[in-house]
């Protein structure tokens, strides 16, 4: 849904960015492995150890790279084949990272088993979601949309994780099972989106 309301006005703020950024000699693809491993490192180092509300803001504040190197790609004035698998690659990593991160707190120091439970589903079902996405275009189908994409998954998880670390009661049980019933619903989504794809192009087999 971000994808579809947002995208043009991040756009718009960021195009600046990248461009100063490509002036300097920066590549996309610098900035998103850079983005990645900041992402990762955050969220392995800091919410196992149940800082929550520092685990949030520093995975925020690498998970925004991604959207930089866009502009960057953007700038330049192509985008290649390889940065775009590296990207989506690097996505995932990041994803996993988080999600990983949260659950390790839940079912460790934090406690909270079942909300542990819920942290693994969204780990889960956030690749699943893309990967649906990746196969069907690899099959020259469409699997795109859905309630939650990796924007909004990212949004709920990290302001769950800061609501929780400044102790609202249960934000991010709250947020996490949301997050996980509503990854469920977007990954049947996809598979009836390629569904109707299939449908609508028969090919020989």
């Amino acid at each position: 849904m971000l994808n579809l309301h947002a995208r043009a006005r991040v756009n718009r703020l960021l195009d600046p960015v990248g461009r100063w950024l490509v002036g300097r000699g920066m590549t996309p693809d610098a900035v998103t492995v850079a983005g990645t491993v900041g992402s990762v490192a955050a969220a392995l180092w800091f919410l196992p150890r149940g800082q929550l509300v520092a685990g949030a803001w520093v995975v925020t504040a690498f998970v925004l790279f991604d959207l930089v190197d866009g502009a960057m790609a953007r700038a330049r004035g192509r985008c290649t084949a390889f940065g775009a698998v590296l990207d989506s690659t690097c996505d995932r990593i990041a994803d996993g990272a988080l999600f990983a991160g949260l659950a390790w707190w839940c079912l460790g120091v934090g406690e909270q088993r079942l909300v542990g439970v819920a942290a693994l589903i969204c780990l889960v079902t956030g690749q699943l979601i893309s990967y649906i996405k990746a196969r069907a275009e690899a099959e020259g189908l469409r699997a795109d949309g859905g309630l939650v994409e990796r924007a909004e998954r990212l949004i709920v998880a990290l302001l769950g994780t800061f609501l929780e670390g400044v102790g609202v009661p249960y934000a991010l049980a709250v947020a996490l099972w949301l997050l996980a019933a509503a990854s469920l619903w977007t990954a049947g989504q996809r598979m009836v989106a390629t569904y109707r794809s299939a449908r609508a192009e028969p090919r020989s087999s």
